[in-house]
């Protein structure tokens, strides 16, 4: 997909890696929508680029997501791109989680990506297409003692990410899964948990990717429309 023009709503964009998605996609062209819970980051962000519009939103809320698909069609008329990002890890051994916080993240992390798809998906179809991409992670390739909690969220949106690519291919609808690494951002202090030690580990801590790196690469499966890519 040309990304030039394209209507691209990005959750999760007042930092991280959705917050360096949307300087990349704006460079490129795209008119975004941005939505996070933070108002004034998002406003401030939106402001910076050419053609952004900045919906505050939390991704655990169905008004709120409706809201901010609404947002979309209402401002461009049309939603070319939903980049599914928002998401919270979560840190612990399987005998300790605490079901209520392991729902909360869920709640993100799988309703809160499925919900925004079903909202998107009918005004996709109407238009004649489009294009889901839902942010994973690499974790969700492997095991990774301390974060089976975190992981899981992953592994199901994986399966529903792949699933619905074969569902929704008569409509023209391309739907994508990108799988980051081990990222330079927040998200660490931001997940439920004490994040685990890398000390003993072979080799140490794992190499850190940038934001700005993540981007690019999620930039270029947007062009490609291929099923996954990861770091």
């Amino acid at each position: 997909m040309d990304i030039h023009s394209k209507s691209i709503v990005i959750t999760g964009a007042s930092g991280g890696i959705g917050f360096a998605l949307a300087k990349v996609l704006a460079r490129e062209g795209a008119r975004l929508v941005l939505a996070a819970r933070s108002k004034a980051k998002l406003e401030t962000l939106a402001k910076e680029l050419p053609d952004a519009i900045a919906v505050p939103a939390d991704m655990r809320k169905p008004k709120d997501i409706q809201k901010l698909i609404d947002a979309a069609v209402e401002k461009y008329g049309r939603i070319d791109v939903l980049v599914n990002n928002a998401g919270q890890g979560m840190y612990g051994p399987i005998e300790k989680i605490d079901i209520e916080k392991y729902k909360e993240v869920m709640e993100l992390n799988v309703y809160g990506a499925l919900r925004a798809m079903e909202a998107a998906i009918p005004v996709m179809r109407a238009q004649g297409g489009g294009m889901i991409l839902n942010v994973s992670s690499r974790v969700s390739k492997n095991y990774f003692p301390y974060l089976g909690a975190y992981a899981s969220t992953k592994y199901a949106l994986n399966a529903i990410t792949l699933t619905a690519r074969q569902e929704l291919e008569k409509d023209r609808i391309v739907v994508s899964v990108f799988h980051p690494k081990m990222t330079a951002t927040d998200f660490g202090r931001n997940a439920v948990g004490a994040r685990p030690s890398f000390a003993g580990r072979p080799g140490g801590a794992p190499a850190v990717d940038t934001p700005e790196e993540v981007a690019e690469k999620i930039a270029d499966l947007i062009r490609s429309e291929a099923p996954e890519a990861e770091m």
